[in-house]
């Protein structure tokens, strides 16, 4: 997705957890999006100056004023900018008054990535600041994953995955030849807060191997004490 221009799209992360915002960026610059950070209301409201950003993930607690604020003061510039709210589990007033006073949607910590970006994707072709993009499809050597029908293919034949195979070989294909770390693994397909253990990847990795790499040329590479890549088979 980009901007209907054809330029990235401008997003604004706005938490005091800077954990957090470094692990949003991370995700969304994977999208191909550009992001902003900040960590108080104050530099919020002056980065949303600054770059007109598109759609804003805004935490609700802050250092300096709440959520509510820092996205009226935003809104005095930019009245239709959309806003996704980070709310606390048990904080249902805050869903509700974010929403009553203008948000377009929340996510309550912790949530998983996949849904916050699924989410900001809606937001986006709503408002009609994104469009879709004209190749929906991830292409490595033989194997053709597409983003939007979620249908996979090697060497023409389908492929069926679970929901977590899917956003797992998506990562991989996103990042050919590149070597990714279990903790990246589970940080991105995973809840960001994800308690369990790094052997959960290894399990994946076994069954997307088994539907993969079954009776071919494999493509799931293991690089011991590194993490994992995926190539073309004839690399």
């Amino acid at each position: 997705m980009t901007r209907p221009d054809g330029t990235p799209i401008r997003v604004l992360a706005v938490d005091d957890e800077q954990s957090l915002t470094e692990l949003l960026s991370m995700a969304m610059r994977y999208e191909g999006w550009q992001v902003t950070t900040a960590g108080s209301g104050n530099d919020a409201v002056r980065a949303a100056r600054e770059v007109r950003p598109d759609v804003i993930v805004l935490d609700m607690m802050l250092p300096d004023f709440d959520g509510l604020e820092v996205m009226r003061r935003i809104r005095t510039e930019d009245p239709d900018v959309p806003v996704i709210f980070l709310t606390a589990k048990d904080a249902v007033e805050d869903r509700i008054g974010g929403l009553t006073a203008g948000g377009d949607d929340y996510v309550t910590k912790p949530f998983s990535l996949e849904e916050l970006i699924a989410r900001l994707r809606g937001l986006l072709r709503r408002s009609g600041a994104g469009a879709a993009r004209d190749d929906s499809s991830l292409v490595v050597g033989d194997l053709v994953l597409n983003e939007d029908s979620h249908e996979v293919y090697r060497a023409g034949q389908e492929i069926h995955l679970t929901a977590t195979e899917f956003e797992l070989l998506r990562y991989l294909m996103r990042n050919p030849r590149r070597v990714l770390s279990k903790a990246q693994i589970l940080d991105r397909v995973w809840n960001y807060d994800f308690g369990g253990q790094a052997n959960v990847v290894e399990l994946y990795i076994s069954y997307l191997r088994k539907k993969i790499d079954a009776n071919r040329s494999p493509m799931i590479h293991t690089m011991r004490g590194a993490g994992y890549v995926l190539r073309p088979a004839a690399d």
